[in-house]
């Protein structure tokens, strides 16, 4: 039987090399001795072949771009997070953050979106920003890493405004409700789906994970965030993406096989690689 091959959609493993963002910090939280190397090592032993690495800030999707370049395999996402949304704008750096997309092994923009439910940025600057990376990603024929936390009711015009022009994406660490999923599934977004699917305690969240259309469903981690049961207390890591796929395959009556075959062709699909 050919060894599985799973493809962690969304990380932030770059951020292990110097400190650019408060991520930097929860790497290196559980006292764990543990390099770049070592992580991608670990991940290649689980069956975990591919990494999309995510950047949240000007600076760290230079981070991101640099870490892949001579790394086979990884792939970088430039993105400016909604948390950064009014600092990225205070700056002026939101020209500088269009340079990077020409860069090598850059397949997509993200994380971008909205999110209400910390409010670090005002809304106005979080939809700015992110109308400025959507329009960034359909100039240069990329998708999108979306973070959508309770805004869907102001993520939803603003995506459609942009309906025709063939808007693509991923709604990463998708945890919100049908409703929003099945409006999702006719644009055709993608669901990324990590390790709160192991611990999610309301049967209304294990009734989405069973839902997600197979041709739609992503793997992720969101690494050093979000570790999986039985893993709680740990560092998330890319390896972690076999736990998710394993809970899964279980949820909804398919062989791991099969899941890490089709998310796999999903995810090299999507961002083409």
């Amino acid at each position: 039987m050919a060894a599985l091959e799973l493809f962690d959609t969304h990380c932030h493993t770059h951020e292990m090399v110097r400190r650019v963002t408060p991520v930097y910090d929860k790497w290196y939280g559980d006292g764990a001795d543990r390099t770049p190397e070592s992580v991608l090592t670990a991940a290649h032993e689980a069956g975990v072949n591919r990494m999309l690495c995510i950047g949240t800030t000007t600076e760290d999707s230079e981070l991101a771009v640099a870490f892949v370049q001579d790394r086979d395999d990884l792939w970088a996402s430039i993105g400016i997070h909604p948390h950064e949304a009014a600092m990225t704008l205070q700056k002026g750096s939101l020209d500088a953050f269009r340079g990077l997309v020409a860069g090598p092994k850059v397949k997509a923009v993200g994380e971008c979106g909205l999110d209400y439910f910390y409010n670090h940025s005002p809304k106005e600057a979080q939809i700015t920003v992110l109308r400025a990376q959507i329009e960034l990603a359909l100039a240069h024929d990329l998708p999108l890493s979306f973070h959508v936390r309770e805004a869907f009711d102001d993520f939803w015009p603003v995506f459609e405004s942009y309906r025709g022009a063939g808007i693509r994406g991923v709604l990463h660490s998708y945890t919100d409700n049908l409703a929003n999923l099945e409006k999702a599934v006719t644009h055709g977004l993608h669901f990324g789906v990590n390790g709160i699917a192991t611990f999610a305690k309301k049967e209304e969240n294990l009734v989405i994970y069973r839902t997600i259309p197979q041709q739609l469903l992503l793997l992720e981690t969101d690494a050093p965030f979000l570790t999986p049961v039985p893993y709680r207390g740990k560092v998330c890591e890319s390896k972690h993406v076999r736990v998710t796929a394993e809970f899964l395959a279980d949820l909804r009556g398919e062989t791991l096989e099969d899941l890490a075959a089709v998310t796999t062709a999903n995810a090299r699909a999507l961002f083409k690689v």
